[in-house]
């Protein structure tokens, strides 16, 4: 039975932190679910098929990762898309101790609703630990150079976004 790890997260906008992720989850599990929270009390920059579109995309640059990668939305608690997805990993990237403490709680909590669901948290490599998607997005928007944070593609839409 092929192993299925689920990443939940807004990819708003995907990042080179988000790519490493799916990397290092792919070296673990067989199969990879990022999961794409939606929430409609909030507007994201970008819409949940373009968010789609970009991971697909970036999934593509990974060797033999596109077939092994799904994307699907979810509006619940994370844990329930977990289950849905037939996931017995949910992946967690680490970037410092803060994201450690937060992600523990979780665990816990995630714990308890699904015993059956392990939390596995991997390290955000050093290239990327400072990179967030609100970053990335604050530093678009102020018409900054994010291509250090976040792949080509995304760049561009970023500065597609914010040109409009």
């Amino acid at each position: 039975m092929a192993s299925v790890g689920l990443y939940p997260g807004s990819f708003d906008p995907p990042t080179s932190g988000h790519v490493d992720m799916f990397r290092a989850a792919l070296k673990v599990v067989d199969r990879l679910v990022v999961a794409i929270g939606v929430h409609p009390g909030k507007t994201p920059l970008f819409s949940f098929e373009e968010r789609v579109a970009l991971i697909r995309e970036l999934a593509e640059g990974i060797d033999g990762a596109a077939s092994r990668i799904d994307v699907i939305a979810f509006d619940g608690l994370t844990i329930d898309a977990a289950r849905d997805c037939g996931a017995s990993v949910m992946i967690r990237g680490l970037r410092d101790g803060t994201d450690l403490d937060y992600e523990m709680q979780l665990a816990g909590m995630n714990g308890a609703m699904a015993p059956a669901i392990q939390t596995v948290f991997l390290p955000a490599t050093p290239a990327t630990r400072h990179i967030t998607a609100t970053l990335v997005r604050q530093v678009a928007k102020m018409g900054g150079d994010v291509s250090a944070f976040v792949p080509t593609s995304v760049a561009r839409k970023l500065t597609q976004k914010f040109s409009s």
